[in-house]
């Protein structure tokens, strides 16, 4: 349109060496760390991007491996903006109630499609239109979906309604959270390493008869150890805990839980 303002991703070095990126009012700082370069996200910095520093980011996209991703990370940011304004979302002040209380504020996707804000939580509400309109394989009976995980059903079935990004992540998402309705919907069966929670499925099964960390904390009484809490398969019930110590350099709690070995991992007895 004439007279639209032109959404490009900008880039410049700041002072300490770090690479800086912009889209609009949305910051992005790139900072080594071992795996890669984390990305900072800030909201409308007034200083020149040179001048940029760590402290004026309150948070964080993940982490990519290179400057290069760095830049095809912001570039996407800049491609979805376009995308939004393309799409012609509106927002409107609401008196809907959802599961998670009174809606504050609700984002129009199109009609039949409506994204409630709360002062907790949020999520979709399909009409009972487009609901019947869902795959059985993504529908909830009731018509709402939350933002956490849920939210990946609706862009995944309504994919006219969400921007290139927007349905990369929903992907993502249905795929690490909700593997059970990603099978459905794709036909295929995920290897549990490209599902974390598929995995962690796994990881449970694997050691349901073994002693599973659920807390953990450094140990006042023994240098250089750390004190654990662990269940029996890892689940948090009103089932007996034992403690454990487990040496600072060796405890990592990793993806799903840290396993006690038994012959190794001297048990503390309480009282």
């Amino acid at each position: 349109m004439i007279g639209e303002a032109i959404i490009e991703a900008e880039f410049a070095e700041t002072h300490a060496g770090l690479l800086a990126g912009r889209v609009q009012d949305l910051a992005f700082l790139a900072v080594p760390v071992e795996a890669g370069l984390r990305v900072l996200t800030g909201w409308r910095l007034r200083a020149a991007m040179a001048a940029w520093t760590k402290g004026d980011f309150s948070g964080a996209d993940g982490i990519v491996t290179d400057e290069s991703a760095f830049r095809a990370h912001v570039e996407e940011i800049a491609q979805h903006r376009r995308e939004l304004r393309d799409l012609g979302r509106w927002s409107e002040k609401a008196d809907a109630q959802t599961p998670w209380g009174p809606a504050q504020s609700s984002e129009i996707y199109s009609e039949g499609v409506v994204f409630h804000s709360t002062a907790s939580h949020g999520g979709f509400f399909l009409d009972p239109a487009r609901n019947r309109g869902m795959q059985s394989a993504l529908r909830n009976d009731d018509g709402w979906y939350e933002e956490d995980c849920e939210w990946s059903k609706v862009a995944t079935a309504f994919i006219e309604l969400f921007t290139a990004y927007e349905r990369r992540l929903a992907e993502k998402t249905l795929r690490n959270s909700l593997p059970d309705a990603w099978e459905a919907y794709y036909g295929h069966v995920l290897d549990p390493a490209k599902s974390f929670e598929k995995e962690r499925r796994q990881f449970l099964a694997d050691h349901a008869a073994d002693w599973v960390v659920i807390a953990a904390s450094r140990s006042k009484d023994h240098q250089h150890m750390i004190e654990v809490g662990a269940k029996l398969g890892g689940v948090r019930d009103n089932s007996a805990t034992r403690c454990f110590l487990v040496p600072d350099e060796e405890y990592a709690p990793g993806r799903h839980g840290f396993v006690i070995d038994l012959d190794r991992h001297e048990e503390l007895r309480k009282g």
